[in-house]
């Protein structure tokens, strides 16, 4: 009988000694869960955060010209003959009809006296035929001398009057050729590089010339703009506006001058689907140098009561441009929104955020949609002023997009 008591207790022991063991487990496996979801719980991220407000923006088309002068002229002799003189110093600026070469007039001026000779002659034989023929017509009243006569006499004052306009004739292009033994410039503008040096011999067919002549003020810049893009000019231009187009150097930060939109080409180029521009320039400075590379920014319009927003708080992703709204309970939503004209420091916003949301500005990509943030950066917002230097939109980017860099991964988070 003592036996089967012992066995029962011995059973009874080892229940009580499993039940507590897994109590132990139990509330080991409870603590350490406990504290593993709080070491993973994520804290609020620390963002910057702007103000979305109500300004104008700029619509500026940006493109590559070519500074294209009014004139270019070659200057060359129009007769043959040794160029005697330079009279222009290479690089300087020349004035219209400014002396700038000779050429030996001498056998010009040999030719000049002969005919002037020539015609004294001829103009005497006149005199003499126009005295016979008064002297005809007297004795043919009298009866004295045939008709005949008289007609012959006529003719042959006929063909000195002739004889003498032809001596008139070669007496003006004598001079002419003296004139332009003297070479002018044709136009005004800075004289470039001496092609010929003085004692060669040039002649009217040469292609060469002596110089060039470029005109530098005022000048010209042409550029091509996208098809897309050329109906808001032409609307701009139909309403009797003046577009101002800005000539930048090669760095586009440079600026070099103002100037206004001047002529727009009568069709199109088929192969590129761009359409020529001009726009002219004072360069009363020398600034834009001739057929120099340059940026225009030509501006078509300026947008009022725009929303604009910092260019950082945009980010591009699989569904198109969004930015992260911050909302009171201090967590953030995705927020899709259209994007308008930048300047490259704000960007209008035409969809999807009003003036007076709070977006984040940095910090963007550690975010998700529905994170807590925590504002680590005292909320600004973008000037409610024009866009501060150019408010761009470029054809080459296909859109009128500006904005900052996407997350990491290139996509936006999804909204819940």
């Amino acid at each position: 009988m003592v036996e089967p008591v012992v066995r029962r207790r011995g059973i009874k022991k080892r229940w009580i000694f499993a039940a507590l063991l897994l109590l132990l487990i139990a509330f080991i496996w409870y603590r350490h869960s406990g504290s593993s979801t709080k070491a993973h719980a994520p804290a609020p991220q620390a963002v910057g955060v702007a103000k979305a407000v109500a300004g104008s923006m700029p619509v500026t088309l940006d493109e590559l010209g070519t500074v294209t002068p009014l004139a270019t002229v070659t200057v060359l002799p129009q007769i043959s003959g040794y160029l005697t003189q330079v009279a222009f110093t290479e690089g300087e600026n020349v004035t219209q009809g400014q002396f700038l070469a000779q050429v030996d007039s001498r056998p010009y001026q040999i030719a000049l006296e002969q005919y002037q000779a020539s015609l004294a002659k001829d103009e005497a034989a006149l005199a003499q035929a126009r005295s016979d023929l008064a002297r005809y017509h007297q004795l043919a009243a009298q009866d004295s001398i045939s008709a005949q006569q008289v007609a012959d006499q006529e003719f042959l004052v006929q063909q000195d009057e002739a004889a003498t306009q032809v001596d008139q004739a070669n007496i003006d292009n004598e001079k002419l050729n003296l004139v332009y033994c003297h070479i002018t410039s044709p136009v005004a503008g800075r004289i470039g590089l001496r092609l010929v040096d003085p004692g060669n011999y040039v002649t009217s067919g040469s292609s060469t010339g002596l110089a060039v002549v470029t005109t530098i003020s005022p000048t010209t810049v042409e550029f091509s703009v996208a098809q897309a893009d050329l109906a808001p000019v032409l609307v701009r231009l139909g309403q009797g506006a003046t577009l101002t187009a800005t000539a930048y150097a090669s760095d586009d930060s440079t600026k070099l001058e103002d100037g206004v939109l001047s002529a727009v080409d009568n069709q199109m180029d088929t192969s590129t689907g761009m359409v020529k521009l001009r726009a002219t320039f004072a360069n009363a400075d020398g600034a834009l140098f001739p057929n120099e590379f340059v940026n225009v920014h030509l501006l078509v319009n300026t947008l009022t009561d725009a929303t604009l927003v910092p260019s950082p708080a945009v980010q591009s992703g699989a569904p198109g441009s969004y930015v992260y709204v911050v909302n009171p309970d201090d967590t953030v939503s995705v927020q899709n929104v259209t994007t308008g004209p930048t300047d490259g420091t704000n960007t209008v916003i035409t969809k999807g955020v009003s003036p007076g949301d709070v977006v984040v500005t940095d910090g963007v990509d550690r975010l998700s949609d529905g994170a807590k943030v925590t504002v680590a950066i005292t909320p600004t917002s973008a000037p409610s002023g024009q866009g501060k230097g150019k408010g761009r939109h470029h054809h080459k980017h296909g859109d009128w997009a500006g904005g900052g860099g996407g997350d990491s991964s290139g996509q936006a988070p999804a909204a819940p």
